[in-house]
């Protein structure tokens, strides 16, 4: 299914969102920036997909991105998209609830429109706690729930039904568009996300609604108790 967009992907995404997506990465990004700029941080964009946000942590981060993505048609997206703009690009193929990584051993970990598709939340969650360094952080870009009763109802409309004919028409895979208000339907509320991260070992859990609750920004930190 994702293999199938993957040369659609990016402009999709800026033409569904109206291109606030844009806004939500940066966000992202600004929470991570500290972390980025460390000499000799290791930080992992997550579910990369074609690479956006990678490429734009690069711009700020004083070591390579690490990127991965279980789709190989999108690494081979964000590799040629790295080339292009002359950026380092450590990529590899990997499952998210399996990471080929030892303990311990990233500053930091994002995952924008990503998590929302891994097939256990709790077992992704204790995996990327594993893999964290202690004082290591999580930040988690994810579509969410409108709290407002019109952002409700209008957003509802677009994404059940004119953002998946749009999707099928531009991509030529209805299924992916279809599949996305579905999931995001089923989605954990902020909430209940922010309480899922605490039970995997993270701390000092936070959310922030983006753009009327369409999304949210997860923070988690990792901080072994004594």
């Amino acid at each position: 299914m994702f293999a199938a967009i993957a040369p659609r992907y990016d402009f999709l995404n800026h033409l569904l969102s109206f291109n606030i997506d844009r806004f939500w990465r940066k966000a992202l990004i600004e929470r991570l920036t500290t972390v980025l700029q460390r000499p000799r941080a290791k930080v992992l964009d997550l579910c990369c997909g074609t690479g956006d946000v990678l490429l734009d942590m690069q711009k700020v981060a004083s070591n390579p991105v690490l990127g991965a993505d279980f789709c190989h048609p999108m690494l081979v997206e964000a590799r040629a998209k790295a080339s292009h703009k002359g950026y380092p690009a450590q990529l590899f193929e990997a499952d998210a609830l399996q990471l080929p990584l030892s303990d311990s051993t990233l500053d930091a970990i994002s995952i924008a429109f990503g998590f929302r598709n891994l097939a256990n939340y709790s077992a992704g969650l204790l995996e990327l706690h594993r893999v964290l360094k202690q004082d290591g952080v999580l930040a988690i870009l994810e579509f969410s729930h409108p709290t407002a009763w019109f952002m409700r109802l209008t957003y509802g409309f677009y994404s059940e039904m004119m953002l998946p004919a749009i999707g099928a028409l531009i991509s030529g895979s209805r299924e992916a568009y279809a599949y996305l208000p579905d999931s995001i339907r089923k989605f954990p509320q902020p909430e209940e996300l922010g309480k899922m991260m605490e039970a995997a070992g993270f701390t000092e859990t936070t959310f922030e609604m983006l753009t009327g609750g369409i999304a949210a920004l997860h923070i988690g930190k990792k901080v072994d108790r004594a």
